[in-house]
């Protein structure tokens, strides 16, 4: 709490107010914190320890946050203090996300009407490519020995073949948020406002469903309504590409588990989380699935 009350002085939105600062729970990347003064509450942001090492880029962050606020989809961003990056953020009033709150086809075609809203935002920043992020990755692993599990390389090869089979039917890049945990999903009663722009950048769409759809744990019926909802007809290439990148998914933030492993000061498994993941991505890898997706998305 005195990171937190060093950064919270540092704020001009209520400088010389009273003001009350309790942790907020459920980040694994971040100290993320409520302040009430005067009646109003905010969310404040910290970043957490060697997050560059994560290929965050804060500046793109801040940029994003401010343009998805434009479609009412992202939270405003009320100041941006840089000496520590932090970030004070509209409070918005409502429930956060779980994946049981979610599996619902009423709360698919509402995640798909707040994708299309947030992907018509102002250009994002940068660029975000999970396939260029686990080189990346990969690069910062061997350069800080990162324990990964002993078999990833050896899939890397696959992992081109279905680089190669979501480009086929790519589409426009458009502002995308990259990392759709179930709990930056915030139910304000109008909409699902989607909160925590560490890792968005513009992307294909159908990364952003699919990405969603993994984290969701929806099933083929669950996919396959969200799909239908965000592009107004069931299209089968599409869904197909969509449940690769949920694959790739779970391939990419294994790595983004084992360096958080190694750095972060969050008191959270992140050893079991991305042998988790590492293990459904290989249930998946192994499977029929894995062949009629790549077949439909290169058809």
């Amino acid at each position: 709490m005195s990171r937190a009350d060093d950064a919270s002085a540092g704020v001009s939105l209520w400088k010389g107010e009273k003001v009350h600062v309790s942790p907020l729970s459920g980040g694994l990347t971040n100290e993320n914190y409520l302040v009430e003064t005067n009646g109003a509450r905010y969310v404040m942001r910290i970043p957490g320890q060697s997050t560059e090492l994560l290929a965050i880029d804060r500046a793109n962050e801040v940029h994003n946050t401010v343009a998805a606020a434009t479609t009412g989809i992202g939270p405003k961003v009320l100041e941006y203090v840089r000496q520590g990056d932090v970030m004070v953020l509209e409070f918005i009033d409502g429930p956060t996300m779980s994946a049981q709150a979610l599996h619902s086809k009423e709360m698919a075609t509402r995640m798909a009407d707040s994708f299309r809203r947030l992907h018509a935002a102002p250009r994002f920043l940068r660029d975000f490519n999970m396939f260029r992020l686990i080189k990346k990755y990969l690069e910062i692993v061997a350069a800080h020995k990162v324990t990964i599990p002993a078999d990833y390389r050896e899939r890397l090869p696959l992992v081109r073949e279905i680089e190669r089979a979501v480009g086929r039917a790519s589409l426009p890049s458009m502002p995308c948020h990259n990392d759709l945990l179930c709990e930056n999903f915030i139910d304000d009663g109008a909409a699902l406002r989607i909160v925590d722009y560490e890792l968005s950048g513009n992307n294909d769409p159908c990364f952003d469903l699919g990405n969603t759809a993994q984290e969701a744990e929806f099933d083929d019926d669950l996919r396959a309504t969200l799909c239908e909802a965000y592009f107004g007809r069931l299209d089968e290439r599409q869904l197909a590409r969509m449940n690769l990148f949920a694959l790739m998914s779970d391939v990419g933030w294994t790595l983004w588990g084992a360096i958080q492993a190694k750095i972060s000061a969050i008191d959270y498994d992140f050893t079991g989380y991305y042998t988790a993941r590492w293990q459904r991505a290989l249930e998946v890898m192994e499977s029929d699935r894995l062949k009629r997706w790549m077949s439909e998305a290169r058809a």
